[in-house]
């Protein structure tokens, strides 16, 4: 059984693993918004850093951004601004990396072409 000090090391991301993690989807490009680094499909923002560097802005469904919000309020979040956005604020310094790999392809699949994601089901 793990300690509670290697677990809180299973804990955390630098936003290379966030770049990394994008760029493994089909068709995703790097690019910017608002000022910082973000990934786009198609022009479609999948997910942005934030402008305090350590927060992840992530698209996501509100019925999925509310149960992960519930279950982990410490890493997941939003501020007034998000409320009304299917956005989620993501603390790269408590999400745990496969977390963040598929919070990263579900917004990707959200905004993808049918087409792309298509096929990359069909690589997989």
């Amino acid at each position: 059984m793990p300690t509670k000090k290697k677990a809180a090391k299973a804990r955390g991301v630098s936003f290379e693993t966030v770049r990394q993690l994008a760029l493994e989807l089909p068709g995703i490009e790097e690019g910017t918004s608002y000022g910082t680094p973000a990934f786009k499909v198609r022009g479609k923002l999948v997910a942005r850093l934030r402008e305090d560097g350590e927060t992840l802005v992530v698209k996501i469904d509100f019925s999925d951004r509310d149960l992960l919000m519930q279950a982990d309020p410490d890493t997941f979040f939003v501020t007034d601004h998000y409320v009304g956005y299917p956005m989620m604020l993501v603390r790269l310094s408590s999400v745990r990396r496969e977390q963040l790999r598929i919070l990263l392809e579900d917004a990707w699949r959200g905004e993808a072409p049918k087409r792309l994601v298509s096929a990359h089901d069909a690589e997989s």
